[in-house]
C-alpha cells in the first residue's frame, strides 16, 4: 500500500518553513525528530525528507535517473554553470567519463609522493608558528589542498594564484544568497555580496584561462595528458559549436573542479584535527601509529593501508562532519520510496549529517569514537548508513584522493606537532558542499611532548 509520509504538526510547520530559509541544518534536525520519512507542504509544492539507509539507496542509486540535483545546487548553477557538480543527464555523464580516468586508484597511488610532499610543507609551515600566537589551521590546510589539487589533477602550480581561496569564499557567499532567495534577487542589484561575487568570478575565470593556456602549451610540447585538466581541455576541443560557448563551459568545468577538489578535503582536515585535539587518547594513538609505520619519514602508497587507526579517525570525523552534508534532489516523475508516495517535481532531501547520527544506526551517536570503523563493526552496518561522499552514480569521483590526503596529513601533523584549539567552534551549513568552521580554526602550535 502506498501512503503519504506524515507531515509535521501544524504548530511545528512555521518553524520548519522559517528554518528552510535561514537554517537548513536545524530544519533537518527537527524533521528527523518527526520520523524517518517526513513530508512538508509548501503551498502546491512538497518537500520530502528521508532518513533511512534503504530510502537513501533508492533515491541515490536504485532510481537515481529520476532524481536530479535540487535545492541549493540548482541555485548554484547560476554561480558555477554546468560543471560536474551541477550538470545533469548526458552533459554530466560525458563530464564524468572525461575525468574518471584521472582518479583511477593506480594513478592516484602514483601521486602519493606529491601528497606527502605537500603535507610535509604544511608541517614545516605550522612549525614556524611554534610558540607564537594563534594560526588559522583551516586557512593553511586550504593552501595545502589547493597545492595537492594543482599537482595531482592539473599538473599545474596553483601557489602562484593566491586569490583562489578568497575568490571561492565570495562564490560560496553568493551561492548562499541564491539559495536563501531561491534565485529571486536579480544579479544586477548593487548589493555587496553580488559585487564581491562578480569580482571573484572574473578572477576565477582569469585564473582558469591562464591554467588552460599553460596546459595547452605543455600538451603541445609533448607532456603527458592523463591529468584531469588535460582531459577536460581535450573533451572541450572535440565539441562542436560556438567558440564562446566552449570557452564558458571549459571555465565552468575547471572552476567546479577547483572548488570541489579542495574545499571538502580542507573541511575534513579541519574537523579531524579539531577532534583529535579535543581527545588526547585518540591523538596519542594516531601519533604512536604514525611513528611505528612511518618512522621519521613521509608516507607513500604502501603506508596507506597500514595507517589503519588514522584512517578510522578520519572516517569518524567524516561521520560527524561529512564533506557533503546534504544531498538535495528533485523527483522528475512520481515515485514510491519505502512504500511512501513521492509526487513529481517535489524536492527530496537526504542528509548524511543527520543519518550519521541516527540513534538506531549509531550507538551514542554524538560521541567521537573511531572504533566504530573497526572492520568488524563496519561489516554489519547497512551500506547507506554512512555516505560521506554521497552514493550511487554521483558518488564523489575524488574520494580516493581525498582519503589519501586526509590520512597522510593527519598522520604527519599529529606525529610532529601539538595543535591546541583557541576557543570553541561549531558547524555552519554551507550551501553547496561541506560543514565548515565558522570563522576558521584558530590553533596554537606547541612542541611535541
Amino acid at each position: 500500500m502506498r501512503i503519504d509520509p506524515p507531515g509535521p504538526p501544524l504548530r511545528a510547520l512555521p518553524g520548519l518553513l522559517r528554518k528552510l530559509v535561514t537554517d537548513r541544518l536545524g530544519m533537518m534536525k527537527d524533521a528527523a525528530d518527526l520520523g524517518d520519512a517526513v513530508r512538508v507542504s509548501l503551498g502546491p509544492k512538497k518537500l520530502y525528507i528521508f532518513n533511512r539507509p534503504d530510502y537513501a539507496k533508492h533515491v541515490l542509486a536504485d532510481n537515481s535517473d529520476n532524481y536530479h540535483k535540487g535545492i541549493g545546487l540548482v541555485e548554484s548553477r547560476r554561480v558555477l554553470g554546468d560543471g560536474l557538480l551541477t550538470s545533469e543527464g548526458e552533459t554530466w555523464r560525458g563530464q564524468r567519463r572525461t575525468v574518471q580516468p584521472a582518479f583511477k586508484p593506480g594513478r592516484i597511488n602514483r601521486q602519493a609522493s606529491a601528497v606527502a610532499e605537500e603535507a610535509a610543507k604544511l608541517v614545516a609551515l605550522l612549525r614556524g608558528h611554534e610558540g607564537g600566537g594563534p594560526v588559522d589551521v583551516v586557512q593553511e590546510v586550504t593552501g595545502l589542498t589547493l597545492g595537492v589539487l594543482g599537482r595531482t589533477l592539473l599538473e599545474s602550480d596553483l601557489t602562484a594564484h593566491e586569490s583562489l581561496a578568497h575568490s571561492f569564499e565570495a562564490v560560496q557567499d553568493q551561492a548562499m544568497l541564491e539559495m536563501v532567495s531561491q534565485g529571486t534577487v536579480p544579479g544586477w542589484l548593487p548589493l555587496p555580496p553580488q559585487a564581491r561575487f562578480r569580482r571573484a568570478r572574473r578572477e576565477l575565470y582569469r585564473v582558469a584561462d591562464l591554467l588552460v593556456a599553460d596546459r595547452r602549451a605543455r600538451m603541445a610540447g609533448g607532456e603527458p595528458d592523463d591529468d584531469a585538466l588535460s582531459r577536460i581541455i581535450s573533451a572541450a576541443d572535440r565539441r562542436r559549436g560556438k567558440p564562446a560557448q566552449h570557452r564558458r563551459r571549459l571555465r565552468e568545468e575547471l572552476v567546479t573542479l577547483l572548488l570541489a577538489g579542495h574545499e571538502t578535503t580542507a573541511s575534513t582536515l579541519g574537523w579531524t584535527l579539531h577532534l583529535i585535539e579535543r581527545h588526547p587518547e585518540v591523538r596519542a594513538r594516531v601519533r604512536e601509529e604514525a611513528r611505528a609505520v612511518l618512522g621519521e619519514g613521509v608516507p607513500g602508497p604502501e603506508h596507506l593501508h597500514r595507517l589503519t587507526y588514522t584512517t578510522m579517525v578520519v572516517q569518524e570525523a567524516m561521520r560527524l562532519f561529512p564533506p557533503v552534508w546534504i544531498l538535495p534532489r528533485v523527483a522528475q516523475r512520481g515515485d514510491v520510496v519505502g512504500g511512501y508516495t513521492v509526487t513529481a517535481k517535489s524536492d527530496v532531501l537526504i542528509c548524511p549529517y543527520i543519518m550519521h547520527r541516527h540513534p538506531r544506526l549509531w550507538e551514542d551517536p554524538e560521541r567521537f569514537d573511531p572504533e566504530r570503523f573497526d572492520p568488524r563493526q563496519v561489516a554489519d552496518r547497512p551500506r547507506y548508513a554512512y555516505i560521506p561522499f554521497g552514493g550511487g552514480p554521483r558518488f564523489c569521483v575524488g574520494s580516493n584522493l581525498g582519503m589519501m590526503e586526509a590520512v597522510f596529513v593527519t598522520a604527519l601533523v599529529t606525529r610532529d606537532l601539538d595543535l591546541r584549539t583557541v576557543g570553541g567552534h561549531r558547524a555552519v551549513a554551507e550551501p553547496m558542499l561541506s560543514l565548515r568552521m565558522r570563522g576558521g580554526l584558530p590553533m596554537t602550535v606547541h612542541p611535541v611532548r
